[in-house]
């Protein structure tokens, strides 16, 4: 399919860049199987499901990947800033450079003020290589010594929509992470959980709501443009998750007793569909993902979809046109346009009930 097909027209004061307070406040578009539109909120989530539903969360938790350094070679010096985007193993990490044109392989990157941490030794890695604007950082240290130099060093890594119109706020630490957020990995928000609260929580388990859980570790290359004018030219980027038996198994008897299955975000959702097999059945996954969803993929684990506003021809916009219809969230997305809605990763809601043909 074409890409353009994608596009749309948004204004620039449309793109939020501070999260609802209280969290589950933020307005939530619900758009049912038969197209018809209803305004509500975040916190009206448990009348909009029904008991015997089953929520699905991603309980990755975001690193602090946004890291500044000092290249070393020889006398020269230069300051250049990463994004750390993808673990390759221990000590390894491929990142995203600015500007990547100072960087070449065997160059030394010193990140922070000596000694400005205490019990860490200073975090240093060397360029192993330099590829179109990625690097391959090899660090001194490895393992939990080398994340805990990364926490020490790093900011969180705002998305870039939001880090080219303001800087990085020390609450920021707090809201983009998930309340329920348990595992180191991401370097990007699963963004559509950052609506829920504790309360929130309470409140769809005592309306009868499942509550499970699956991990996928949400990459950078989530916000990197699409550059093919065609679908199937686009190679997307691989994500490392988990879905493990006690999900897999909640899942299975959710939709054995006519419950549906409700993901949150699209991350959850495409980890749950590359761990459903062609008879819809989800068995336990462990390995990366790089599954793309365009109209006519054939849905088999998920019935609902909660996920915030997406930004145009981008792959997630491709994902909700292939659940619901690309008319109808075109239509949806104009709707939301028009009556205020706020987007992308601090912005607000939409539920989305699958379209019986998609």
């Amino acid at each position: 399919m074409k890409v353009d097909l994608f596009d749309f027209a948004l204004p620039e004061d449309r793109i939020a860049l501070h999260p609802a307070s209280p969290r589950d406040a933020a307005k939530m578009l619900v758009v049912r199987e038969d197209g018809a539109f209803e305004d509500r909120i975040v916190r009206d989530l448990p009348d909009l499901l029904a008991p015997g539903d089953l929520l699905v969360v991603n309980d990755t938790r975001v690193i602090p990947a946004e890291l500044s350094g000092v290249r070393h070679r020889g006398d020269y010096q230069a300051k250049v800033g990463f994004n750390l985007h993808k673990r390759v193993d221990a000590s390894t990490w491929l990142a995203f450079a600015r500007p990547a044109k100072r960087l070449k392989a065997g160059d030394r990157v010193v990140f922070g003020e000596a000694g400005e941490v205490c019990a860490l030794d200073d975090l240093a890695a060397i360029v192993k290589s330099v590829t179109d604007g990625e690097v391959e950082l090899g660090f001194d240290q490895s393992g939990a010594v080398l994340d805990e130099a990364i926490k020490a060093r790093g900011a969180m890594p705002l998305p870039p929509y939001i880090g080219a119109k303001r800087a990085v706020e020390a609450r920021d630490a707090e809201d983009y992470q998930t309340v329920y957020a348990e595992h180191d990995g991401a370097v990007a928000a699963p963004t559509a959980g950052l609506h829920f609260t504790e309360d929130l929580l309470a409140a769809l388990e005592a309306r009868g709501i499942g509550i499970a859980r699956v991990t996928l570790h949400v990459g950078a290359g989530t916000f990197l443009p699409m550059k093919a004018e065609d679908t199937e030219d686009h190679v997307m980027h691989a994500e490392w998750g988990v879905v493990d038996e006690a999900t897999a198994q909640a899942v299975r008897e959710t939709r054995a007793r006519g419950g549906r299955v409700v993901a949150v975000g699209t991350t959850s959702l495409r980890l749950l569909e590359s761990a459903a097999r062609e008879t819809g059945a989800v068995e336990p996954f462990t390995g990366e993902t790089a599954i793309f969803i365009t109209p006519g993929f054939a849905f088999r684990a998920v019935d609902v979809l909660m996920t915030n506003f997406h930004l145009p021809r981008s792959t997630l916009f491709m994902l909700v046109s292939a659940f619901c219809g690309l008319d109808r969230m075109q239509a949806a997305y104009a709707h939301a346009i028009g009556t205020g809605y706020r987007f992308y990763s601090y912005g607000d809601s939409s539920l989305l009930f699958r379209a019986e043909s998609a």
